[in-house]
């Protein structure tokens, strides 16, 4: 059997980095030959004629950016309005059990066991 390779091909099963980026700008139609792509990376919008393999403005829609999380991230405050209080965390502070079911158990020792 003869096996033929071809350079610079366009590979099988390939879909356009447009259509996740943050800056993509996609017209469909109902063909699948209608379709428009833009790029608004630049101070006018380009057509991208081609599917994209490769983009150094590539920003992923799917990934949340830094100012999306710093939006939705929530903000503690004091409800005392001590500057000192910790918020947020719980103190590394031991108390006991207050139900007799409970059992603690011993840390493990990441040091190996010598034989007696």
């Amino acid at each position: 059997m003869v096996t033929i390779t071809i350079k610079g091909g366009t590979p099988e099963g390939y879909e356009s980095l447009c259509k996740t980026c943050t800056r993509g700008h996609i017209i469909s139609g109902f063909r699948a030959t209608e379709e428009e792509v833009f790029c608004r990376t630049f101070f006018i919008e380009r057509e991208i004629r081609f599917p994209v393999r490769e983009c150094t403005f590539y920003e992923d829609r799917r990934l949340a950016s830094k100012e999306d999380m710093e939006e939705i991230a929530w903000h503690l405050r004091s409800t005392t309005g001590k500057p000192t209080r910790n918020v947020g965390f719980v103190n590394g502070v031991f108390r006991e059990p207050e139900s007799e079911d409970l059992h603690i158990l011993p840390a493990v020792s990441r040091e190996p066991k010598l034989k007696e």
